[in-house]
């Protein structure tokens, strides 16, 4: 019975997030394809012709996973840091936290929702780079296994921003100095390779770098970093900010007042 009321638990709470997101797309949806098509248009054409290769693939086919997994990134962690802080705001998770559901129901939602959004997102912007480049996969498995992993660990983060944050304001200081910093140097615009050894090392303690290079493997079959290492970062960091959510839940903290 118990796993049943989960399961109805689990089922509306990630119906609400995905309608929440749906219902407004001209705001969630659209932007991020808008934005991508600046990028293919200003680094993949404009300046991509001066830069020829890399990687040995023409450039703007070189950016394409890293421009892709960026969108995910972003979208999968500003849904969830939106939506729950909202929540908070209007003390609706109040009613979740004395409703007879376990407090992994609440995460398991609210990050399902943001997976949703995140990777939906990155579908439309592979459709938007169809028109720029001819996409190629090398192994849609470490595609999949990317893009779900990376879209969990940054609606986790997200959660975590919002279960802190006590003001709307403070929702979009991670995502401005943290987020979008370790995205641009992570890898998404160049190889790693081409930065001298000690920038390299530097490099490697940006998770984004294993995810961008992961999720590049999968289209184009190179990579910076090893894919096992990658995975591996990925997992480390899902099972940390899960345990870390589940713990500020649990103790109410940042939640009740």
């Amino acid at each position: 019975m118990s796993s049943k009321r989960n399961f109805v638990a689990l089922k509306s709470i990630m119906y609400k997030e995905i309608h929440r997101f749906i219902r407004i797309w001209v705001q969630t949806l659209v932007p991020p394809a808008i934005t991508i098509s600046l990028y293919f248009v200003i680094f993949g054409s404009l300046i991509g012709a001066r830069i020829g290769e890399m990687g040995g693939f023409d450039y703007m086919s070189f950016i394409v996973p890293g421009l892709i997994m960026m969108s995910v990134i972003t979208n999968s962690y500003s849904n969830v840091a939106s939506s729950f802080f909202s929540a908070k705001w209007q003390r609706n998770v109040e009613e979740m936290l004395v409703a007879p559901v376990p407090n992994w129901v609440i995460v398991a939602g609210y990050v399902g929702g943001g997976m949703a959004r995140g990777i939906l997102v990155g579908l439309i912007v592979t459709l938007v780079s169809l028109f720029f480049v001819e996409i190629q996969i090398h192994n849609i498995w470490v595609i999949i296994i990317t893009v779900s992993l990376t879209s969990a660990t940054f609606a986790l983060g997200g959660l975590i921003n919002a279960i802190f944050a006590g003001s709307f304001d403070d929702i979009s200081i991670i995502p401005t100095f943290v987020l979008t910093p370790l995205t641009y140097l992570g890898g998404v615009f160049y190889s790693i390779s081409l930065l001298p050894d000690f920038w390299q090392g530097v490099s490697q303690i940006n998770p984004i770098v294993y995810m961008v290079n992961a999720f590049r493997y999968g289209f184009l079959g190179i990579s910076d970093v090893s894919l096992t290492v990658s995975f591996g970062v990925l997992f480390v960091f899902i099972v940390s900010l899960f345990a870390i959510a589940m713990t500020l839940i649990t103790k109410g903290i940042g939640l009740r007042s």
